[in-house]
């Protein structure tokens, strides 16, 4: 329960996480139906830039301060060939990032939650969970007037077994721990294996840091060998090697919406380069079970 959120808030690995989190929910609003979205580790739902923890990392500079302009400014991608349709599929990250200036000046970055609030139309519902006690309290204040919202201060695994499946049949579920305890990639992968058994039906987002230290890979395997249809897609922004830090991340998406893979594989090549600290690199693979 030590890991703040805050630190790393806006970095390149939130930037792909919410990037893709935002791509999956525009598709499952093409449905009339309502859906209702689920983050197992939902922090405090939207973060200062200019407070003491950000201001300590500086993390955001070489994420989100790479696509916006101090000022607020979109800063455009510009690779030739891809930044047309790049730009289109970011649309709605970037509004979400807009919407927590007031399309002001940058110093607010949304997480998980807000970006899922404001994307998500007003029968949809929303269920955010937060184990550390204080970022309970002010994601629960946080939404507090928003009816379509609840929020829990449960173990992130006791959290989704409680939870699934949704009444309305249709839903999205979203697994970030922040993976600095030894176990935290088997928990994750227990909270995929049994978010499945209770919702097979449903979208799962899980997001995975890459720190050359193999996990990633141990991740991409262990969902393999569930035999689901699933995508994963990784960015580097430099070259992975043990013990140097966080180079890049991925998100497993297990039963990804239709095209989904296709506006990844125009999107990444664009975030990796303007995100680049050196060497950066992607991939993006389907899975069928």
């Amino acid at each position: 329960m030590n890991y703040r959120h805050a630190y790393h808030a806006g970095n390149h690995a939130d930037v792909l996480k919410h990037v893709a989190l935002a791509r999956v929910i525009e598709h499952l609003k093409q449905k009339d139906a309502p859906f209702r979205f689920y983050d197992a580790h939902g922090g405090i739902g939207s973060y200062d830039l200019g407070g003491v923890e950000a201001e300590k990392t500086l993390e955001w500079r070489e994420g989100v301060g790479r696509l916006f302009s101090a000022d607020g400014a979109p800063l455009k991608i510009t690779e030739s060939g891809l930044a047309e349709e790049a730009e289109a599929l970011l649309a709605p990250w970037r509004e979400c990032v807009s919407a927590a200036n007031d399309g002001g000046a940058l110093k607010h970055y949304p997480g998980s939650p807000e970006i899922a609030r404001l994307l998500l139309r007003p029968a949809d519902k929303l269920r955010f969970n937060e184990l550390h006690p204080a970022d309970y309290e002010t994601l629960s204040a946080r939404y507090a007037r928003d009816k379509r919202v609840a929020v829990s201060n449960l173990d992130a695994l006791v959290f989704l077994k409680s939870q699934l499946p949704p009444p309305e049949r249709r839903g999205l579920v979203l697994i970030d721990p922040p993976y600095e305890k030894t176990d935290e990639a088997d928990r994750a992968l227990q909270m995929l294996s049994e978010g499945l058994k209770r919702f097979a039906t449903g979208v799962f987002v899980l997001w995975f840091p890459v720190t050359g230290d193999g996990l990633d890979r141990r991740i991409k395997d262990a969902v393999r060998e569930m035999e689901v249809k699933s995508l994963w897609a990784t960015m580097n922004v430099r070259k992975p090697r043990p013990d140097g830090g966080l180079a890049g991340s991925g998100v497993v998406i297990v039963n990804p919406p239709w095209k989904l893979g296709r506006e990844l594989e125009v999107v990444l090549p664009a975030l990796a380069e303007r995100l680049s600290q050196g060497a950066p690199s992607f991939e993006m693979k389907n899975a069928a079970p």
